[in-house]
């Protein structure tokens, strides 16, 4: 990828709309109300979001988001949803575009994070298509005009690999001269009925809350909850460990049948703060 390559939108239209003043009202109204530095959560080191379209998940990841303080570096973590490139795939260089801008990847930060996770690719292709990753940006430019971040996408579901991109994580995050947040992002039990999904997820809730990535690592695949992002999430977890985190909350939780009214094929979002 080059250094003024540009990553252009794969879901604008489809995921979130791709009219800039259409696109920024509906940010608008998943970050309302607007809190005040007393309501953030100013020691938050990371947290987890979903991805699904903003109608149906928006609200869950704004409610996320309008709590968290302003960092000028995320590492972005997301499944890789397709399978193409490597499995554990970052892009040091260029920008991604959306509708409201574009914003630049901080290839110093993801330097460190090659440096100091040797099983990270660089790889733009597992990147092209992916959303899962894409979704967070608005949401990032609505709120902070000025930040960089780092796109990673983890398609390797063994937990030993997934332990050392969260122990590089959190070095970098650590070696860092400026405050980094680190974003998992993940939908949570897919097409079962709501009653089944909400049982599931909150299996997997649990272990997120009790900041255990081995527990969820386990419960998703014992209880065969269809958590898409289970391995940016083990990974944020074992980040959160080695950097002190001593709390998560969960701040919002949904499933696609709150929108939809459809309660027989659901999907489950969560939202939760590490602090």
């Amino acid at each position: 990828m080059g250094g003024t390559e540009v990553r252009f939108p794969a879901v604008a239209g489809r995921f979130y709309p791709s009219e800039p003043e259409v696109l920024s009202r509906e940010l608008e109204q998943y970050l309302a109300p607007p809190l005040t530095p007393a309501d953030k959560i100013e020691n938050a080191i990371g947290c987890v979001v979903p991805h699904a379209g903003y109608i149906y998940s928006g609200h869950v990841a704004g409610a996320v988001y309008r709590k968290l303080p302003q960092r000028s570096s995320y590492i972005i973590l997301g499944p890789n949803h397709f399978g193409r490139g490597a499995p554990l795939a970052i892009t040091s260089r260029g920008t991604w575009a959306t509708p409201l801008g574009e914003a630049r990847i901080d290839t110093l930060l993801a330097r460190e994070l090659i440096h100091a996770c040797h099983l990270l690719n660089e790889d733009a292709q597992a990147h092209a298509q992916e959303h899962s990753l894409e979704v967070q940006i608005p949401f990032l430019q609505h709120l902070y005009k000025a930040f960089s971040f780092v796109p990673i996408a983890i398609g390797a579901g063994g937990y030993a690999a997934l332990e050392l991109v969260g122990r590089g994580v959190a070095k970098a995050v650590s070696d860092s001269q400026n405050p980094v947040l680190i974003i998992a992002s993940s939908d949570m039990n897919h097409y079962e009925s709501d009653d089944v999904t909400r049982i599931k997820d909150g299996k997997a809730i649990e272990q997120i809350l009790a900041l255990d990535p081995v527990g969820l690592y386990e419960v998703v695949r014992r209880e065969d909850i269809s958590m898409c992002g289970y391995g940016p999430t083990v990974a944020l977890l074992t980040a959160a460990k080695e950097l002190g985190v001593r709390k998560a909350e969960l701040v919002k939780y949904a499933t696609s049948g709150d929108v939809s009214g459809d309660r027989k094929l659901v999907v489950g979002y969560a939202g939760i703060a590490l602090s």
